[in-house]
């Protein structure tokens, strides 16, 4: 039985456990809070504090970084979270499989692949960048075994948050008829990744026996929000738009709202085409997309049922 310990329970980490737990696999689950998933062990614990992570970490074949700081503090935050799960994986044998994001890739000039240039300017871009060649430089010493899933803009049952675009906030309106606002230009391709999709290819990185010390990207569909909000519209007889909040307004809010100002310095993944190839994904771990119509319709579902709890990450 393989024992894993995942830091951080928010849709991604929860998400993990319960496949890992499905598999008959032993999970620990560490957070500030001692957050309880059906199937995991809750351990409370600081993901900066490598005494707290090595001690979780006991055993381990593997620690999965899927915690996540609000925006707001990730310049403070994330530093020391690199710093104590190294140490952990050194001290404790485990491999270090890392939820990474597309922030450090910057604007792309085409589909972004698992070798594209990590050229980002953008504040927390630079911080995942930082922190992934941190990392890296401990596994390329042969400190510790490491690897970095990377997916983009999540979504699934149970999506919520400012910073969640297609969530709640994109879904909900439509459902009510309504003009969903949303950042940058709805009609743009943009690529989303389904949650248990992120956990599949977590599972399989740290499952994989082949190269590590390398990203990969989450299989994931490439739709325009424009076009969800046809498929939408059509699949449940409701009469919803999307427009796009004016860059102007978007910059104005960030002056007096703090996560605003963040959702605003990254806005321009939703002023271009935005598309991550997960290829090598799909050849090498065998990890491939939940079919589309099938994860809209569980993400639509969910925002039907009155009684969802929609937990924010």
């Amino acid at each position: 039985m393989a024992r894993h310990l995942i830091l951080g329970a928010g849709l991604v980490g929860g998400t993990l456990a319960r496949q890992l737990s499905a598999r008959g696999d032993q999970v620990t689950l560490g957070t500030r809070s001692g957050t309880t998933v059906p199937g995991a062990t809750p351990v409370k614990l600081d993901a900066s504090n490598p005494a707290d992570v090595t001690r979780a970490a006991r055993g381990a074949d593997t620690i999965f970084v899927c915690t996540n700081p609000p925006y707001t503090n990730w310049v403070a935050d994330w530093p020391p979270i690199f710093d104590a799960v190294i140490k952990s994986a050194r001290d404790s044998g485990a491999g270090l499989v890392l939820m990474g994001n597309l922030y450090a890739y910057g604007p792309p000039d085409g589909p972004m692949t698992e070798h594209s240039q990590l050229a980002t300017t953008e504040k927390k871009g630079l911080v995942r960048k930082a922190g992934w060649e941190k990392v890296l430089a401990a596994h390329e010493r042969g400190e510790i075994r490491a690897v970095e899933v990377r997916a983009s803009d999540y979504f699934g049952p149970g999506a919520a948050g400012m910073s969640t675009h297609l969530g709640g906030g994109f879904f909900q309106p439509l459902l009510a008829s309504k003009t969903a606002r949303v950042v940058g230009d709805p009609a743009l391709e943009h690529s989303w990744s389904f949650l248990p999709d992120i956990a599949a290819t977590l599972i399989a990185a740290a499952d994989h026996t082949g190269e590590w010390g390398r990203a990969w990207h989450v299989p994931s569909a490439s739709v325009p929000r424009s076009e969800i909000a046809r498929q939408v519209n059509e699949r449940w007889g409701v009469n919803g738009r999307v427009a796009p909040i004016p860059q102007w307004s978007l910059k104005a809010l960030g002056t007096v709202i703090p996560i605003m100002r963040e959702i605003s310095a990254s806005s321009y993944q939703f002023t271009m085409p935005f598309v991550i190839d997960s290829e090598e994904t799909r050849k090498t771990l065998g990890v491939t997309a939940t079919p589309w119509e099938e994860a809209l319709e569980a993400t639509v579902e969910s925002y039907r049922k009155p009684s969802t709890s929609h937990s924010v990450r």
